[in-house]
């Protein structure tokens, strides 16, 4: 009797220590969130012309050097301790068992609720939507038709880099953009809270049928949400930064899955939608089609189901270009590779360092992006053909997930947000928890250093101190991801072996806990 007693208060404890254990990574990430959330009112974007430009209080964060910084240092710790209750939520459910995909599903709501209210960050893009939804309204081709055309183009916030460019987004993109215009006429504050609830609707999408793709892979669902929809730059890009890439990313994965379980019609009408928000995901179409028809399928059966693919393909787009008498100008835009280029893109760097080396002896080097350009495409579509044809036909969604990734990594541009296009699938299809688990910490991390630094809204009379809060930034960027892979106890368990060991480091940290679970 006295052994039975004995016993209980060890179990009461346990059990105690291991709700902790899935309770505590998600209100860090909570915690993360409202920081992010709360540093963005002193250093987000904001147009000129915004009403809350003139609310005392954001006035005095954002206009005096003791505000800018502190909300440079509040964001940026914000998003690491987002980063760090991500890891850990990963962590305490590492056996992704039952009620593993509830708690991620949790996570992504909790965590992503104050970014719903957040000043944008990482990107201003969502700006160019208001002044594109105006030249649909103004009865402009935005394919043709650059934004400083309209008046007041620059106070509504639209980064100089769209005033001369025609939109890269579909034509069902240019609906909605109109639509929100129409709803709310150019108050640029209720624009970005309507484009970021478009965007959160892909993020939904996400939640809801990565898991589903990942169970037809026998990959544990929650798993790949967890990847995925709960990553911090996930839910920076797509919350805060509200980038209409959510979803064209949630329709493209709900395409995949219907496609996977023969309801293709369905998903041709999906993926259809995911191409007129952005025209990249066209890419996807044959796998489509190539799902469609079944893994089992001859080559007659698949190219009759890539005939239906492009048939209802063409027809819905057709549709849609004459009702808004855009035609196909989305296809040329598509077809082009853009101006400029990236040094985070393949393309972009081999152009550096080609440019370079050619200045340095004086020779020209103005041909020098024009050729990688074409080269790029040439070789992507080269990839793309050959992950078409080739192949195991269990394999498709991997197939589709590589194509997708040699356009995007030969493209001359590659943003932040753009890993994030490819993340679902290969996660759906699955992550080993070795080199390429990692490969995901760091590429997240990483990007979420840049985005923190690089996208500060900071006025011009305060123009000293812009390389100083970047600098600034960057090194709690680089402070927090040391501590994480080295220090912390708990989390540098996931770069042992992966990361070079210092025995002089073993005086900074602390002991690991004794209880089999970690409570924080």
């Amino acid at each position: 009797m006295r052994k039975e007693f004995a016993a209980q208060p060890a179990t009461d404890a346990s059990s105690v220590t291991a709700r902790r254990a899935v309770i505590n990574p998600l209100w860090q990430g909570l915690l993360g969130s409202v920081l992010i959330t709360l540093g963005s009112f002193g250093v987000g974007w904001l147009a000129s012309v915004s009403p809350m430009n003139r609310n005392a209080l954001l006035i005095a964060i954002r206009t005096e050097y003791s505000g800018v910084i502190a909300s440079t240092v509040v964001m940026t710790v914000g998003c690491w301790i987002l980063f760090r209750g991500w890891l850990r939520l990963g962590q305490v459910h590492a056996g992704w068992g039952p009620g593993s995909l509830k708690a991620v599903k949790k996570a992504v709501w909790i965590w992503s609720a104050p970014m719903l209210v957040a000043l944008p960050i990482f990107s201003r893009d969502v700006f160019a939507y208001i002044g594109q939804g105006r030249l649909v309204d103004a009865g402009q081709d935005p394919y043709v038709t650059g934004i400083s055309s309209l008046n007041n183009w620059f106070q509504l916030g639209t980064d100089i880099t769209w005033a001369q460019d025609e939109t890269p987004y579909g034509p069902l993109f240019l609906l909605l953009e109109y639509w929100v215009f129409r709803a709310v006429g150019s108050s640029p504050d209720l624009s970005v809270l309507l484009f970021r609830l478009i965007a959160f609707v892909g993020v939904i999408l996400c939640l809801i049928y990565v898991p589903k793709l990942a169970a037809l892979h026998k990959v544990s669902g929650a798993k790949a949400a967890w990847i995925t929809v709960a990553n911090p730059l996930f839910l920076i890009s797509f919350v805060a930064s509200a980038h209409n890439d959510a979803i064209m990313v949630g329709l493209a994965v709900a395409a995949t899955y219907y496609a996977a379980t023969r309801r293709g019609i369905l998903a041709v009408v999906l993926i259809t939608a995911s191409v007129g928000i952005k025209p990249i995901t066209m890419v996807l179409l044959p796998f489509i089609g190539l799902l469609w028809a079944g893994t089992s399928a001859n080559w007659p059966r698949k190219i009759l189901y890539w005939c239906y693919t492009l048939a209802l393909f063409a027809a819905i787009m057709l549709a849609v270009g004459l009702v808004n008498g855009y035609g196909i100008g989305w296809l040329k835009v598509m077809l082009g590779t853009g101006t400029g280029s990236v040094i985070f893109a393949p393309v972009g760097a081999l152009n550096a360092l080609l440019s370079g080396l050619f200045d340095a002896f004086s020779l020209p080097t103005n041909w020098i992006l024009p050729v990688l350009k074409f080269g790029g495409r040439l070789l992507s579509v080269a990839l793309v053909l050959v992950l078409i044809f080739k192949g195991k036909p269990s394999h498709l969604v991997q197939r589709m997930a590589l194509a997708f990734t040699a356009l995007v990594v030969l493209s001359p541009i590659v943003q932040p947000w753009y890993l994030l296009w490819l993340l679902p699938f290969f996660a759906a299809t699955g992550i080993r928890d070795d080199w390429q688990i990692v490969w995901v910490y760091f590429t997240t991390a990483f990007f979420i250093a840049f985005g923190a630094a690089d996208q500060l809204f900071i006025w011009q009379f305060l123009g000293e101190l812009d390389p100083w809060v970047k600098h600034l930034s960057t090194g709690i960027s680089w402070a927090a991801m040391f501590y994480l892979a080295y220090l912390d106890p708990r989390t540098r368990r996931l770069f042992i072996g992966l990361v070079p060991s210092k025995k002089w480091l073993k005086v900074f940290r602390s002991r690991p806990n004794k209880d089999g679970v970690a409570s924080s």
